[in-house]
């Protein structure tokens, strides 16, 4: 990667994105979707990146913005992944180079990615946000175009949620995210009742301290890392206890760490679901790259806002198609 003729500036801010409604996992709740957007520009092209500090992970968007303002001079991604440690500041400042070298190039991002043939569309499940079985299942049915649903489950009550939005919607596609809120005298009756529903996976159903106890049984379906893969380095650890893996660019510390990710997780035969965090089509866009083998993907984020940004992505029915160059990429 050459470095630019001309100095590069790199700054970011912060946005707030209301939602249609309150979005409920079994950590709490929220109404808006608080972003940071990184730009890198040399005067001339300037590529856009949006990420998601994770409060999971300890982090803030103070923190994120002040991280992304003392990089000081960088010169491309490789001199950027020795700056900034994985979470949300490097995704969003990664992203803003992938799409500050598509343009500065004339080639697409994908492209750039080693992808030799263009983006096709992919289906995104949608999330149910965590609630009582009755309110589960009338959101399921309001959704009845949409092919893939995601249920956010919180422990006690989770088998009577499962069977509510599987009885609202015979048709559909359900997997589902606990979250770490499940205990291990709870996996076998609950991954029980997803298999018999016909649940396709599971995400963290124990909280990444208690990983150890899902090794050496045989679960009725996969079971999926999420809190607990981050990123490449993540992956020997959880062998042997997991099926398949979320990959999140505000996780990996963006398109770079991502893709490394995904290369690695192909490598010891785990499945891949692509996700993201609450935000606008901005941050879903690059993972679109990630998401053309992925056996699930969760990039719904945009559909869960009172409004997108300008040139959003295109969703109907829950098909996501590629971003255009106005977007990203």
């Amino acid at each position: 990667m050459k470095d630019h003729p001309h100095p590069l500036t790199i700054e970011a801010h912060a946005e707030t994105w209301p939602l249609r409604e309150a979005f409920k996992i079994s950590r709490g709740s929220k109404t808006a979707a608080h972003v940071i957007v990184a730009t890198v520009t040399d005067g001339q092209f300037t590529g856009r990146g949006e990420a998601v500090p994770y409060a999971r992970y300890n982090e803030t968007v103070d923190a994120a913005l002040n991280a992304i303002a003392g990089l000081g001079s960088i010169a491309n991604r490789t001199a950027l992944e020795s700056a900034m440690p994985p979470g949300a500041a490097l995704n969003a400042v990664d992203c803003a180079f992938w799409d500050f070298e598509a343009k500065r190039q004339g080639v697409s991002a994908a492209a750039l990615a080693g992808r030799t043939t263009a983006l096709k569309p992919v289906t995104t499940a949608f999330t149910l946000s965590l609630d009582t079985p009755d309110a589960m299942a009338i959101m399921a049915k309001s959704v009845i175009n949409l092919p893939l649903l995601k249920l956010k489950l919180g422990g006690e009550g989770d088998a009577a949620r499962m069977q509510a939005v599987r009885d609202a919607r015979p048709d559909a596609r359900l997997i589902a995210d606990a979250n770490e809120a499940w205990t291990f005298d709870m996996l076998a009756e609950l991954t029980a009742t997803a298999a018999r529903l016909g649940f396709e996976t599971i995400e963290q159903p124990l909280p990444e301290a208690d990983d150890e106890a899902l090794r050496g049984t045989r679960w009725p379906l996969s079971i999926c890392a999420d809190e607990s893969a981050r990123t490449a380095a993540d992956l020997p650890r959880l062998q042997g206890l997991y099926d398949s893996v979320n990959i999140k660019l505000d996780k990996a510390g963006g398109l770079t760490g991502a893709l490394a990710l995904h290369k690695q997780a192909r490598a010891i035969g785990l499945k891949i679901m692509v996700g993201s965090m609450v935000a606008s089509s901005l941050a879903a866009a690059p993972a679109l790259i990630l998401a053309q083998d992925a056996e699930w993907v969760d990039l719904d984020g945009p559909l869960l806002l009172t409004r997108d940004r300008d040139d959003g992505l295109h969703i109907v029915d829950g098909v996501i198609h590629p971003p255009t160059r106005a977007l990203w990429g």
